[in-house]
């Protein structure tokens, strides 16, 4: 399958009226099909069953590449598998993907793909780490979004509680950032962990909950006692 029969099965997809709306929600300036997201389900969930993972590595790169909206989604979908052998050239795509980051949406189905990717391979987390400093926005967020599987542990082991705590330190440097986006992330990632891992949240929030946005704050305590 190529890139452009890829972006025709998608525009076949797409509904009158729905691409204006899709424009708005998400914000976007990019080119948007107006394909409802459980079209895009369907459609690559038969190309992952139907295609090889260099085939498929090869046509998330050519969709990302077009740059239309609904490309972009179904070019992570395309990846977003926990099993996925050999998987070097889908993590290595989903990286260079993450510069290119600038709308939730998008960003979101991308970590989406890279968490699988981690959990794969938690020594990646260490190339997540150098996106912390990144002076852009959309790459700082992905860290908190792509590790959000390490919040949804009952019973870790000694490795995954490193990885933890790593990126809670990731999450107190980033309670200074002001940024709504950033905010939201580490409240997300909180706010998740404490449905598993309440002691660390309370500690967490002691320490840093005053340097958080009141909203940020509210949200990441939203499941404490």
């Amino acid at each position: 399958m190529t890139p452009e029969s890829a972006l025709n099965a998608l525009k076949i997809m797409s509904e009158p009226g729905r691409s204006e709306q899709m424009a708005v929600y998400h914000k976007q300036t990019r080119e948007v099909l107006g394909v409802p997201n459980p079209a895009t389900n369907d459609l690559t969930k038969t190309w992952r069953q139907t295609l090889t993972v260099e085939e498929r590595v090869n046509l998330a790169d050519g969709l990302w590449q077009s740059d239309i909206f609904e490309a972009r989604i179904a070019a992570a979908k395309l990846l977003t598998q926990a099993r996925l052998r050999p998987d070097d050239a889908a993590w290595d795509l989903i990286q260079s993907w993450v510069p290119d980051f600038d709308s939730w949406a998008i960003a979101d189905h991308a970590c989406m793909a890279g968490q699988k990717r981690l959990m794969a391979d938690p020594s990646r987390v260490l190339t997540v780490e150098t996106w912390t400093t990144s002076d852009h926005m959309w790459t700082r967020r992905a860290t908190l979004v792509i590790t959000l599987p390490w919040t949804k542990q009952n019973h870790p082991k000694p490795q995954d509680m490193e990885i933890r705590d790593r990126v809670l330190g990731w999450a107190a440097i980033y309670v200074q950032d002001t940024d709504w986006f950033i905010q939201k992330a580490v409240a997300w990632w909180l706010r998740d962990l404490s449905k598993h891992d309440p002691d660390r949240v309370i500690a967490f929030l002691e320490t840093y909950g005053d340097q958080m946005k009141p909203f940020a704050r509210k949200e990441a305590g939203k499941y404490l006692k």
